[in-house]
């Protein structure tokens, strides 16, 4: 028992220290880079006093949020070179199109769903299709993340090649299948987006990062096929 126990006090190695401490680094600037990135959108829910009432134009600035987390994704997948800057960099510049275009087409389909949704509950069988405006809801939330990290992480030769058309049924398909995980996804930014419109300073400067983190674990073993074909 007392050699379990020296081993277990024994102090951390140096590289130990030098991984966590640069894992708290690219997360918090993770953070401020994505802030910088949706400063607009952040600016107008400042400004707005009721967001709800002018949901149309908040829709439109939402598209800020498309490439800046494809950028924090790019941070995400080169954690262990500790540097953010120009992954981010990269692959905001890479996924920029296909961003913009796949979470604008998810946006157009969720303000659908409910819209649908509203007319649908005012209805006696309101109750009984409840379950599959969330089904559809979660799937196109899952999808739209899944397609922004294979646009993000893609290589320099895939990123030309990746279409927007041939990268959403193959990562809709993979969404189903793994259709736990899109749940957890979609939990989870729940959660940060609750985070960052209760406390905006600790939501965007601490809670983001981890948040985010989450969903890319989640969203890069949903779509592990992909980099197997």
């Amino acid at each position: 028992m007392s050699g379990v126990a020296a081993r277990l006090l024994r102090p951390a190695s140096q590289e130990t220290y030098e991984k966590v401490f640069g894992m708290v680094y690219v997360g918090l600037m993770s953070n401020v880079l994505l802030a910088v990135s949706c400063a607009p959108l952040l600016l107008a829910l400042v400004i707005v006093r009721d967001p709800f009432a002018s949901w149309p134009f908040f829709v439109v600035l939402s598209g800020f949020c498309a490439p800046a987390l494809a950028g924090v994704f790019g941070c995400f997948a080169a954690l262990d070179e500790r540097v953010v800057w120009r992954p981010f960099v990269t692959a905001y510049r890479r996924a920029f199109g296909r961003a913009l275009a796949v979470w604008f087409a998810g946006a157009a389909v969720l303000v659908v769903l409910g819209l649908d949704a509203v007319v649908v509950s005012r209805t006696a069988w309101g109750p009984a299709v409840a379950p599959f405006f969330v089904t559809a809801a979660v799937l196109v939330v899952a999808t739209v993340v899944a397609v922004i990290l294979v646009a993000a992480t893609a290589t320099a030769s895939d990123s030309g090649t990746a279409r927007l058309r041939g990268l959403v049924w193959p990562c809709l398909c993979l969404v189903a299948r793994r259709w736990y995980l899109a749940v957890a996804n979609a939990a989870v930014l729940g959660l940060a987006v609750a985070a960052v419109l209760l406390q905006p300073v600790a939501g965007l400067l601490v809670a983001c990062a981890p948040l985010l983190y989450v969903v890319f674990g989640n969203t890069r073993a949903i779509v592990a096929p992909l980099s197997e074909r």
